[in-house]
C-alpha cells in the first residue's frame, strides 16, 4: 500500500518512513506544501499523512483543494494542534481521520488500514478469496488453514491484488504499490514475486491476463 508522508520534522519523517515500511506500506515522503502538491498532481497514492502546519502553508488549505478538486484520496492528520476545535476543523476540511502528536506507530498504520478500508467499501479488516486470508494488521497469510509465509513485496502484491480479485491489475500498478520513488525496479521483478505466490499458493492462486496484467485466479 503506497502512501505520501507530509512532514516538516526531519526526524518524524524519517521515523514515519521507516515504521511504515516494517507495517507493510511504501510510503514517500515531502517535507513542503508545494512538495506534496506537486506529488499529488503526478502520481497516486492509496492514503495521505498530512501534517497541519508546514513551512510553507497549511496542510488544511492542501486538503481544501483536494476535495474540491474532486481528489478521494484518504488522508489522515497527523498534527501537534489537537484541540476539539481544531479536530473539528480538521475533518470538516475533508481528513478521514485526525491524531494528535505524540503518537504511536502501530496507531498510525491501524488508522492508516482503517480510513484506506472504508475508502474500498469493505467492512472486515481480513480479505479473503479462493480459501485464502490475509490479514493486512497481522501481514499473515493463512492458506486451507496453513500459515504461508511470504516476503514483504510477496506480501505487498498479493495484497493489491486481492483488494480488487476480479479486476486485472496491470504490471505498472502493482510496481506503482510496491515501489517509492527512490527505489529501483528491476525489469521483471513483478514476475518473479507472481512466479514465487503461486509457487507458495498455488499454480491456479494467480492467473495472468496476456498483455493486461494479472488478477485472482480460481482454485
Amino acid at each position: 500500500m503506497r502512501i505520501l508522508v507530509i512532514e516538516d520534522d526531519a526526524v518524524l519523517l524519517d521515523g514515519l518512513k521507516v515504521g511504515l515500511g516494517l507495517a507493510g506500506f511504501s510510503a514517500d515522503t515531502v517535507s513542503t506544501l508545494s512538495d506534496a502538491q506537486a506529488a499529488i498532481e503526478s502520481d497516486t497514492f492509496d492514503a495521505i499523512v498530512l501534517d497541519r502546519m508546514l513551512p510553507d502553508g497549511s496542510g488544511l488549505d492542501l486538503l481544501r483543494r483536494m476535495r474540491a478538486a474532486s481528489n478521494r484520496t484518504p488522508v489522515l492528520l497527523l498534527t501537534a494542534k489537537d484541540a476539539v476545535i481544531d479536530r473539528v476543523d480538521g475533518l470538516d476540511a475533508g481528513a478521514d481521520d485526525y491524531l494528535g502528536k505524540p503518537f504511536d506507530l502501530d496507531e498510525v498504520a491501524a488508522r492508516l488500514r482503517a480510513i484506506t478500508r472504508r475508502a474500498e467499501g469493505r467492512a472486515t479488516p481480513q480479505l479473503t478469496w479462493e480459501g485464502i486470508t490475509l490479514d493486512p494488521a497481522s501481514m499473515e497469510v493463512l492458506k486451507g488453514g496453513d500459515v504461508i509465509s511470504l516476503s514483504r513485496r510477496e506480501f505487498a502484491v498479493l495484497l493489491a491484488l486481492m483488494e480488487n480479485p476480479t479486476m486485472v491489475h496491470s504490471k505498472q500498478i502493482l510496481e506503482a504499490r510496491l515501489y517509492g520513488w527512490q527505489e529501483e525496479i528491476e525489469s521483471n521483478t513483478i514476475e518473479v514475486h507472481v512466479h514465487k505466490l503461486r509457487h507458495k499458493l498455488g499454480a491456479t492462486s494467480i492467473e495472468t491476463v496476456r498483455g493486461v496484467g494479472y488478477r485472482m485466479g480460481r482454485q
